[in-house]
Parts: C-alpha cells; structure tokens; sequence
C-alpha cells in the first residue's frame, strides 16, 4: 500500500488519467461537499444577520482584550478593502468559482477535496449573498466584516471558510492528490 494511499485513504492508481474503481462513492463525495458548503454558508449567514442586529452602529466588544475584538465594518472591496471601487467585478469573481465548483463536483471522487472545495463554495456563496442583497444595490453590496484581531484586517466566517478550503487545496496538491481521488508520484 503507497504511504499516499495509507495517509489519505484513496486509491492509488498509475497514471494522472486513470479513474478511481470506486465510482458510487463519487455521490457521496458530492454529498459531502454540498453538506461543508450548506454548514458554511449557514453559519456565515447567520453570524451576519447576529452582527448587524447587535453590533452594527455600537461599540466593538473586547472578546480577547485589544487583541481580538468582534467589530461591525462594511467592506465593499476585497481583502483588507482593496478594490472598492471593484465591487462588480468581485461579485462576477464569486459568481465563477462558484460555477467551477459545481462544474468539478461531478469528478469528485476525493473526501478531503469534496470538504476543501466544500469550503471555497459555503465562503464564495456568502460573501456573494452580500455582494447581491446588502446596500448600497444589487452587485455593489458591501459585505459584512466582524472578526477584528490587532494589527489585522477585520474578516467574516465566508473569508475564513476560503482560506481554510484553499490552505487545504494546497496541502492536497502538495501531497499529490487529485479531485479524482488519484494519487500522483511527482
């Protein structure tokens, strides 16, 4: 048994273009990506409709002294509000990954991967929601940031979810697995 195969608990298979035997297990695969993805947007939602309820127009609440704070901010751009004036153009951005995912899902044979893209999809669908329903309009909505760590910018369960899905993507790739749950030996 390959040390892949043993630590990842996939089917090592030669070659890049060979399909994994186990194919029913693909819809579970699927299933699991949709799941990570409905718990993510869920609890990304949720935490925003808590923060603009309670937080929005009132003072930051100290959650970890001056180090971490849970701080309302509308962010029309990207990443530490880079690209406000870009907001369309983030909201098309969102749009596409989401439609790649669900355009990948169907070659999905990897569990690590369905959760990791499972992720990229809860957080994409998030911040999309903001971007399309949130003022100042349709495509141009600010989302909704809270969590405030010193020194830092201040981020929502959406942005942590895609960091999260694409740190994951990354050690996937470095250890060689595919979506289709082959393994390769560069």
């Amino acid at each position: 048994m390959a040390e892949a195969e043993r630590i990842i608990g996939t089917p090592d298979v030669e070659g890049a273009e060979s399909a994994p035997v186990d194919r029913p297990k693909g819809r579970r695969r699927i299933l699991a990506l949709f799941t990570v993805a409905a718990f993510a947007y869920a609890l990304d939602l949720v935490s925003k409709m808590i923060v603009v309820a309670k937080l929005e127009h009132h003072a930051p609440i100290e959650i970890i002294g001056d180090l971490l704070k849970f701080e309302a901010v509308r962010n029309p751009g990207a990443a530490f509000g880079v690209g406000e004036a870009f907001t369309v153009v983030f909201t098309i951005i969102a749009a596409a990954v989401i439609v790649v995912i669900a355009r990948l899902a169907r070659k999905l044979y990897s569990l690590p991967w369905a959760i990791a893209l499972g992720l990229l999809l809860g957080g994409a669908l998030g911040n999309l929601t903001d971007r399309v329903f949130r003022s100042p309009g349709v495509f141009e909505g600010a989302v909704v940031d809270f969590i405030a760590p010193a020194h830092f910018a201040v981020f929502n369960l959406a942005d942590s979810a895609i960091v999260c899905g694409g740190i994951l993507i990354v050690i996937l790739s470095f250890r060689g697995l595919d979506p289709d749950g082959t393994v390769h030996k560069d």
